[in-house]
């Protein structure tokens, strides 16, 4: 034993015996005995843990060997211990179901975690169809014709919401209305989502919160080896779906995911002469390459590429003729081409806890696309590059991260919208962000998590330095509560036609007032969370509870003139406030219910005047139930949806006419249930439904009988646009 480095601390390395040979050994349990506090050994075997004059007995515990237990040990030291006691257990297979969705009490940030179970238990077919079973997260149809798909967080539009692909930014610009589809649902491992500002270490754009996907990956505990998913539903859409996975080397490993999706069918079931859902065919693959930390250095990379179309609009409508004199069909047609690459390399150091890592990531994405008469073509290229160095102070309680990054994006824009006005529109638009970034973690290790950060960015697009704050602090009792704290700022730079190209659905006249500035917002959050032991079931209740300050937004309004959309900078106050609660549980052996209710208020000044901001609804109430006896699987979800404000349509005389000038949406309830069963070791078979109660929002689109006429309108939805369907899929897998 020698005198340790770092005062009232105890810190060392534990090992066990191979052959003779000391090994490092990662994941031992350290802790006080009569405290029951501790840590645990991280990849090198290393740990760190504060000492007490009345602590005597520390215990090194790990699954294999029975417990050593080390007395006396009341002194700073550095002390290695050896772990040489094998623990002989009889043959005994220990089985145990993997949680939809969790929220760790361990975690210094409030992150719901959605695993490959919950994406399981639904016709998962996309990212978009992933959040059916998640309170905190909404998805809407963002019009009536393109079947674009987009997510509320804390009330607000998926903009505001960052969105990460494996830590990476990602779905910016021109993939922001139809991201959501871009990812097939049988590529995920799992989904995060954390509400409010997160760490600045991903970048300032982080507003209402943060949605990262982790895609599966080469290692075993992270993939089948094989899969295979086929899937179709009563509209004959269909997908294939396949991942394999080999081993390149001794640790490499090499992963293909491929997807081909096709909806062919043209469907009126609300017979307004449009069709309901567009056609669409899809092709994605993803080939990544991963070789892991097994010594110093540590890279993963990844290529993908995606080709899509969508042709929607009235039911005889026919490309070909689309303008030909006199033809006087409406149609939409949308055209995609997405290709990414990544690169993320680590380094890591011999001292405890440092390393340097590396992410890069380039895309290129080519839109090509037309709103009856009016075309809407565009070009988008970006790169992006974060270096991140992680180390500690003193000891482990006090860990820092530095960086700098990069963003470039290239915008080209060729657009032919006939009733839009053009001086706001540049065709180019070149944007460079070099940032720093610096971040501060204190950890006892068991009661309290402090985590401060700070970045300073400048935009070379609007010759701007900002500078970001954040702060969030955890406190955990003993009796498993955790309250978490969080303020910060978030900034986004807004695209307005990239990103909302489907107002183009319409024959309203774009009006850009003034030129489009830099978004800005304020986020506060508090939230709980608590355990509680119920004989042998546990309950977990999360309590939260935000509000969001808009510095700066860009506003679209369509409640000043009906034949209108006119986008401005705020001028005013825009505001959200957002309070949560939710209630798991295990009712009995292999049936878990979750209950949740949401309470939502936004408002805008929007026209001079602070009102509700349209299609938010106020309310939003979850129920699912899950049970699982044997080889059989039998989910239920059901949402109870809240009204909310529907823009001014009076002055639309067909919408008056028709009587779908309303004030406000009604309540209604939407349910989905799905039955699984295992067969055999490698295949299961499912089948479903989905909008069982078969609630539809009537008409949706305005003078849908006269689309080149001038109250022609199919973004007022607040609605499903689809009744009941039914589904019916089938899974191969090797594990």
């Amino acid at each position: 034993m020698t005198m340790g480095f770092a005062q009232n601390v105890i810190e060392g390395t534990v090992y066990e015996d191979v052959d003779g040979k000391r090994q490092p050994l990662p994941g031992v349990n350290v802790y006080w005995k009569i405290a029951n506090v501790g840590t645990v050994t991280d990849e090198h075997g290393h740990y760190s843990i504060e000492i007490h004059p009345t602590y005597k007995c520390l215990v090194f515990s790990f699954v294999g060997y029975e417990n050593d237990t080390v007395h006396h040990m009341a002194k700073p030291m550095h002390y290695d211990h050896v772990m040489t006691t094998p623990l002989t257990l009889d043959e005994v297979e220990i089985a145990a179901r993997q949680k939809a969705q969790y929220v760790s009490a361990l975690e210094a940030l409030h992150v719901e975690h959605i695993t490959g179970e919950a994406l399981r238990r639904c016709a998962c077919c996309s990212l978009a169809e992933s959040f059916e079973t998640n309170a905190s997260v909404d998805v809407a149809y963002a019009d009536a014709v393109t079947g674009a798909k987009q997510i509320e967080l804390l009330g607000l539009s998926g903009l505001y919401t960052q969105m990460m692909t494996e830590n990476m930014p990602n779905f910016r610009g021109l993939a922001s209305t139809f991201g959501l589809s871009y990812v097939p649902g049988t590529w995920m491992h799992g989904i995060s989502v954390s509400k409010g500002a997160s760490s600045v270490r991903n970048g300032y754009e982080s507003i209402s919160g943060q949605i990262n996907v982790d895609f599966k990956e080469p290692e075993a505990d992270k993939s089948e080896q094989v899969f295979v998913n086929l899937f179709t539903n009563t509209m004959l859409m269909s997908e294939l779906n396949f991942n394999a996975r080999v081993k390149v080397g001794k640790n490499d490993g090499l992963m293909l995911l491929g997807h081909v999706g096709y909806n062919p069918m043209k469907m009126d079931g609300n017979g307004d002469g449009f069709t309901d859902d567009p056609v669409t065919k899809q092709y994605s693959a993803f080939l990544r390459y991963n070789h892991p930390n097994t010594g110093h250095f540590g890279c993963k990379l990844g290529v993908k590429a995606l080709k899509e179309s969508r042709l929607s609009g009235q039911m005889d409508f026919d490309p070909a003729h689309r303008l030909d004199a006199g033809y006087g069909l409406y149609g939409i047609g949308i055209n995609t081409e997405r290709y990414e690459g990544f690169a993320k390399t680590g380094f890591i150091f011999d001292r405890p806890e440092t390393s340097l890592g590396i992410q890069q990531q380039v895309t290129y994405h080519k839109l090509n696309s037309y709103f009856g008469l009016k075309d809407y073509n565009a070009t988008q290229f970006s790169y992006y590059a974060n270096l991140l160095f992680d180390s500690y102070i003193v000891n482990t309680h006090h860990k820092y991260s530095v960086g700098a990054s990069y963003s470039y994006d290239r915008y080209d824009e060729d657009q032919n919208i006939f009733n839009t006005t053009q001086e706001a529109l540049p065709q180019r638009r070149v944007e460079q962000v070099p940032g720093a970034f610096a971040e501060y973690v204190f950890s006892d290790d068991h009661h309290w998590t402090v985590i401060g950060g700070f970045r300073a960015d400048y935009n070379t697009y609007y010759e701007r330095m900002f500078y970001t704050p954040r702060l969030h602090v955890r406190f955990r009792t003993d009796h498993e509560l955790a309250l978490r704290l969080s303020a910060g700022k978030g900034y986004r730079s807004p695209n307005v036609l990239a990103e909302n190209s489907t107002l183009l659905a319409s024959s309203r006249q774009l009006i850009f007032v003034n030129t489009p500035k830099m978004e800005e917002a304020w986020n506060y959050g508090i939230n709980l969370s608590k355990h509680f032991d119920v004989g042998e079931k546990e309950i977990q209740l999360l309590v939260d509870a935000y509000r969001t300050d808009f510095v700066n937004q860009i506003v679209i309004d369509r409640d000043a003139d009906a034949h209108q959309i006119r986008i401005y900078n705020l001028d005013g106050k825009s505001y959200s406030n957002c309070a949560q609660i939710q209630v798991d549980y295990e009712l009995f052996k292999n049936f878990d219910v979750s209950a949740a209710f949401r309470f939502t208020d936004v408002k805008m000044t929007i026209n001079d005047t602070l009102r509700e901001k349209p299609f938010v609804n106020r309310y939003k109430g979850l129920l699912t139930l899950s049970y699982a006896p044997g080889t059989w699987q039998f989910d239920l979800v059901t949402q109870f949806n809240g009204d909310s404000r529907i823009p001014d349509l009076s002055g639309n005389a067909t919408a008056v006419a028709d009587g779908q000038d309303i004030e406000r949406s009604p309540f209604y309830v939407m349910m989905s249930a799905q039955v699984t069963k295992k067969l055999g070791k490698h295949w299961e078979i499912y089948a479903g439904g989905e909008n069982l109660t078969n609630y539809k929002q009537h008409h949706p689109i305005v003078a849908a009988s006269d689309p080149f006429g001038p109250d022609f309108d199919a973004t007022m939805v607040w609605g499903p646009l689809s009744g009941i369907r039914g589904y019916l899929g089938v899974r191969f897998q090797v594990k």
